[in-house]
């Protein structure tokens, strides 16, 4: 006679309920080569977890007597239910999960109302986990953290649900008609919010958040693990997954970026998070290469502004394109996308009335300052390479210079000084002056300029 298994609704409900509603179903899984390593890898860990019992189970007990040898000394009645129990957990340990499973169903038959009820619910699920059946382990241990919140055996349910979340979350299928071919994503990431939730601040609770966050991390929703990573570090400011946690939150507000034409929200909060690395942590910083990739980032607002100036004059409106093109030069005057602005500016400026030309910067001023900034770096950057009088970089001959290493000759060129750079900060100043320049008249000389 079979004891009737916890209704099925208490594990339903982990697939949605109106504190925690169903979620999409994730794309993509782990190979099936992967799976079975990973639930190798798994086992010897389950199997420590199995192997002590509760002290409520009324196990045998030992103690070292003067010889340091161990020496039974106490052991429950066989033919009371803290022995029966003990016998279906020493089967369990000893590998016959088909026996301790049986002996577990008849023992709630019988003893149903028992004190040792939690424990016995709790053993069941062990057997089935021992037999691979790890979803419909779930129904007993989520009968256990539901009904029996003040046992000794909720924290053990938690940890066991836990560690078959992360199977899942692995790659690890569920059992459909004698198969394993059900995705159990959806059942991994309800549990990892559920132990959050049960357990707040506690290791549990710490190892499910990081846990959630990688998941999404893998299946490629950028979204969701940035802000899962944000959260962890919020709540667990201490936790030794934090490096991890701020990487992986910086490369998921990157990967959040599709493209110059959508929102870009997420790039500023990745360049928010490098600065603040470079600030307080700058040998991470100069591990994952903040610099470059805020760089990169730069480049990417500055293209943005070049799209959304395009976009506007594609529309028929100059007026707004000639606005983000301005803006495009204060903020990014060195970018790439602020060369090709300049390269489309004429036309937009062939469509704006007279009044807003007259209150537009010299664009032509501040397109030769730029290009000729961007080839006096280039000539400096390239051996044997100078500027002729219209800016365009053309080969030398270069003087002979000491092969030794550590010396130089007197005639080693020094490096370039910033007048390029000054010119550009001056021609920015002109043209922010407030003063009107008629179209086609050459723009006053400003106060302090040489006559």
């Amino acid at each position: 006679m079979l004891a009737s298994a916890p209704p099925e609704a208490d594990l339903s409900e982990m697939a949605g309920s109106p504190e925690n509603p169903a979620r999409p179903a994730p794309s993509g899984t782990m190979p099936a080569m992967a799976t079975r390593i990973r639930r190798l890898a798994y086992w010897p860990m389950l199997l420590l977890v199995l192997l002590p019992a509760a002290p409520a189970l009324g196990q045998k007990d030992f103690e070292l007597d003067d010889s340091d040898n161990w020496k039974l000394v106490g052991q429950p009645d066989p033919n009371t239910p803290a022995g029966s129990l003990a016998r279906a957990r020493e089967l369990l340990a000893e590998g016959q999960a088909n026996a301790a499973y049986n002996m577990a169903n008849r023992w709630l038959a019988r003893n149903g109302d028992s004190s040792l009820a939690a424990d016995a619910y709790l053993l069941r699920a062990d057997a089935l986990v021992a037999m691979a059946d790890y979803y419909e382990s779930l129904y007993d241990y989520e009968y256990v953290i539901r009904r029996y919140p003040a046992s000794p055996t909720f924290t053990l349910a938690l940890a066991r649900e836990l560690e078959i979340a992360s199977m899942f979350a692995h790659g690890t299928r569920r059992k459909i008609f004698g198969l394993r071919i059900g995705d159990a994503s959806d059942e991994a990431e309800e549990i990892f919010i559920r132990v959050q939730e049960r357990a707040p601040g506690s290791q549990l609770a710490e190892q499910a958040g990081i846990e959630l966050a990688d998941m999404y991390f893998r299946q490629s929703r950028m979204e969701l693990a940035a802000d899962m990573y944000a959260i962890f570090l919020e709540k667990y400011p201490r936790s030794p997954f934090c490096d991890k946690a701020r990487r992986r939150l910086i490369y998921s507000n990157i990967a959040t970026f599709k493209g110059p034409q959508f929102d870009i929200v997420g790039l500023r909060e990745a360049k928010r998070e490098l600065e603040k690395l470079l600030a307080t942590r700058p040998a991470e910083a100069e591990r994952i290469g903040a610099r470059a990739l805020i760089n990169r980032i730069t480049e990417s607002e500055a293209t943005k502004l070049l799209t959304t100036a395009q976009w506007y004059n594609r529309t028929g409106d100059p007026i707004a394109a000639e606005f983000y093109i301005r803006n495009l030069l204060e903020r990014f005057p060195r970018s790439a996308a602020t060369i090709r602005a300049l390269e489309e500016i004429p036309g937009i400026l062939a469509q704006l009335p007279e009044v807003t030309l007259q209150q537009a910067p010299d664009y032509e001023l501040l397109r030769q300052t730029i290009l000729n900034l961007d080839r006096a770096a280039l000539a400096s950057t390239l051996p044997g390479t100078a500027l002729d009088e219209n800016g365009q970089p053309i080969p030398v001959d270069l003087p002979a210079t000491s092969t030794e290493p550590g010396l130089s000759t007197p005639d080693t060129a020094m490096p370039p000084d910033n007048s390029n750079a000054v010119d550009l900060d001056e021609a920015m100043r002109r043209q922010s002056a407030p003063v009107e320049v008629q179209p086609g008249q050459p723009t006053p000389p400003s106060a302090g300029d040489e006559p």
